[in-house]
């Protein structure tokens, strides 16, 4: 890259559920915009992440993982992801350290079908086994596919990720910035709301409330005189055994869910928030199409 060329461009990062996509997207931008946990599908759209170096813009796109769908909702993200391959300048293919292989052969053929732009393969979680067991597994993932760089890499403590972008870069073809350079994603703010608090939904109910649970941010209200943002937000579940989950004993469960949620959005908008949050039923929502759209999907 020479002082006087501009790169630019977008690069996806596909792979299966729980591979730390969102995880590498954070670590990248140095900031939490996309929410993470150990449920499958947390992401579920097509989230991009603006990360700017000297001489260069990356437009990072986080994406659904990639599995095999049989709700309406996971089909949708399926497609989000698959279509988020296409039109950019480079594809993150992200794998866990501690996955065979073999067990990646199918669906890297699938999703990889007909790509034609560079393809890193990234492999996830290092720090996590011996370095001869990553040595053979590099070795072994070179002969399932001719990818421009293989790049081993921890997402959870950074490890190798400046060498990830710097790889990223040079793939990137001359042009010029997509976004200012004081800005982390092309998210609304309501969205990205949305999301924190549907993450402490997952956080704090652990097993006991199903992935299919939906956030609407219903009203956003600057307030000057008092120098705070007043957010009303409805969690939607899809039965009413759910709903008693969600807000607990006393509503125990819904403060402390209200609680983390305020503190993560404060430090996201860097003013005070008044948080306000309602649960509501709609039966069933995860499958229908209807219900799908209203909610962003």
């Amino acid at each position: 890259m020479t002082e006087q060329q501009f790169h630019s461009g977008f690069a996806a990062i596909v792979g299966r559920p729980n591979v730390g996509k969102s995880t590498l997207l954070n670590a990248i931008l140095g900031e939490k915009i996309v929410i993470t946990s150990d449920k499958p599908q947390t992401t579920r759209n097509r989230i991009q992440g603006i990360h700017n170096v000297p001489g260069g813009q990356i437009v990072f796109i986080d994406t659904p993982g990639v599995h095999r769908a049989s709700s309406r909702l996971n089909r949708s993200l399926v497609e989000t992801a698959l279509e988020a391959i296409q039109g950019v300048d480079v594809v993150l293919f992200l794998v866990e350290a501690t996955s065979k292989p073999a067990a990646e052969a199918e669906m890297m053929a699938e999703i990889l079908a007909g790509v034609t732009v560079p393809v890193l393969l990234v492999i996830n979680k290092v720090d996590l086994v011996a370095k001869e067991s990553l040595f053979r597994l590099m070795e072994e993932y070179s002969r399932m596919r001719e990818f421009c760089d293989i790049v081993p890499l921890a997402a959870s403590t950074g490890d190798g990720v400046e060498r990830l972008v710097e790889l990223v870069c040079r793939r990137l073809p001359v042009g010029p910035a997509y976004f200012p350079d004081d800005i982390l994603t092309d998210l609304p703010e309501r969205f990205v709301v949305a999301e924190m608090i549907r993450e402490k939904v997952f956080r704090l109910t652990r097993d006991e409330i199903p992935y299919s649970v939906a956030v609407q941010v219903e009203s956003f209200k600057e307030r000057p005189e008092s120098g705070v943002i007043a957010i009303s937000a409805s969690i939607i579940v899809e039965r009413d055994s759910q709903k008693g989950i969600v807000i607990g004993k006393r509503g125990d469960m819904l403060k402390r869910i209200g609680t983390a949620a305020r503190h993560e959005i404060e430090r996201f908008l860097a003013e005070r928030v008044f948080l306000e949050l309602f649960v509501k039923v709609s039966r069933d929502w995860s499958d229908n199409p209807q219900k799908l759209k209203e909610f962003g999907y």
